[in-house]
């Protein structure tokens, strides 16, 4: 039998970076710099009017395949999530399939999940590998929050960026990844969530759970999704451990939905771990959604903390509500040196027109 195991991750961020000194300018009554350490981020890359989730993964997956000599006509499967596709219908997958020249023959096809969504997308490889229906199979999160964002929103303006990340899940001899736990609470929808734009009519939307503040087509409420949070994490990790038959003292890295630094400081407390534990890396380009696990998987490679051997927790939860997460012990060895690249917010960049940094998107980071 075949198992999964994670290879190579690239990362696409869109060229345009709005950073927490630009957002100062544009509304001085926002205190960015409590802002920034509440949240941990201080830059977010934000995609243009004609870019959507699909460009940003095609690109994703076309710096996958450079970065690390893919051969694009031997993927079998394609995996596309993401809550912002480019239509209703058709598939934005089956679009992106013809764009990436993948074969007719492969299989694809989009999830709507958010920040649970990548381990998802890992478990749905791992059964299609599993079952002998495919053996490499290209995983891509891509998301454009931002455009259910409204510029004065300072709650989630300052809080989620664009991006995506193009994964590929190879066939193996050796099971890396196990343990998969799940949980879903979809009576507590309404605390995350776009009540509009879908097929059902306003007046039989789910609503928001308390009175918007905002204009913005997107709603949460932080508190509740702190709370849900802590009340959910602690005990998925004990069933992971437990599915898979191993201690706190087994686990090298917990590596965690990137939300805000407050969010995860309040995780640290609950679990009694430090940041080498449960690292964070968000400063540089935000709440991404579903495509924050593999950046932080994709930066703690490049940094050498992720090697063949080390073992980890990966933990996603949100919109839905829906969690998940698994163990999973790193096997891929880069063929390729990978440099680490330095943050926007260090790096000297130019402004656009309307005052926002550019950087070159395709670098990743």
């Amino acid at each position: 039998m075949k198992y999964a195991s994670i290879g190579p991750i690239s990362v696409y961020l869109p060229e345009l970076v709005e950073d927490n000194e630009m957002l100062a300018k544009q509304f001085p009554r926002w205190d960015m710099e409590l802002i920034g350490k509440k949240t941990g981020i201080y830059a977010r890359h934000i995609a243009g009017p004609n870019e959507c989730a699909s460009d940003l993964g095609v690109a994703a997956a076309e710096l996958l395949f450079a970065e690390h000599g893919i051969d694009r006509r031997t993927i079998d499967f394609l995996l596309l999530c993401t809550q912002t596709p480019d239509y209703p219908l058709p598939t934005t997958a089956c679009l992106m399939q013809d764009r990436l020249g993948l074969p007719t023959s492969i299989g694809a096809l989009d999830f709507n999940l958010g920040c649970s969504g990548f381990v998802y997308g890992l478990a749905l490889a791992e059964g299609l590998i599993r079952a002998g229906s495919a053996e490499r199979v290209l995983l891509i999160t891509a998301e454009t929050y931002s455009k259910y964002i409204h510029p004065t929103d300072r709650s989630l303006r300052t809080i989620f960026g664009d991006g995506a990340a193009a994964t590929l899940i190879e066939a193996s001899d050796e099971p890396s990844l196990g343990s998969f736990v799940y949980g879903t609470d979809g009576r507590r929808a309404g605390t995350l969530i776009v009540s509009d734009g879908g097929a059902r009519r306003p007046e039989s939307a789910v609503q928001p759970t308390k009175r918007k503040r905002w204009p913005s087509r997107l709603f949460m409420d932080g508190p509740e999704l702190v709370k849900f949070t802590l009340d959910v994490v602690p005990s998925m990790i004990d069933q992971v451990l437990a599915g898979g038959g191993l201690t706190r003292a087994d686990i090298d890295l917990y590596l965690v939905h990137q939300a805000t630094a407050f969010l995860l400081d309040h995780l640290r407390a609950r679990l009694d771990l430090d940041e080498e534990l449960l690292p964070s890396d968000l400063d540089y380009c935000g709440n991404t959604v579903s495509s924050t696990l593999p950046i932080l998987m994709r930066d703690l490679r490049a940094a050498g903390r992720i090697r063949p051997g080390t073992r980890s927790l990966l933990i996603g939860f949100g919109v839905g509500l829906s969690w998940a997460a698994c163990a999973w012990t790193e096997s891929w060895v880069p063929t390729r040196p990978t440099a680490v690249a330095t943050t926007p917010r260090r790096a000297s960049a130019e402004r656009s027109s309307d005052g926002r940094e550019k950087t070159d998107g395709k670098a990743g980071r």
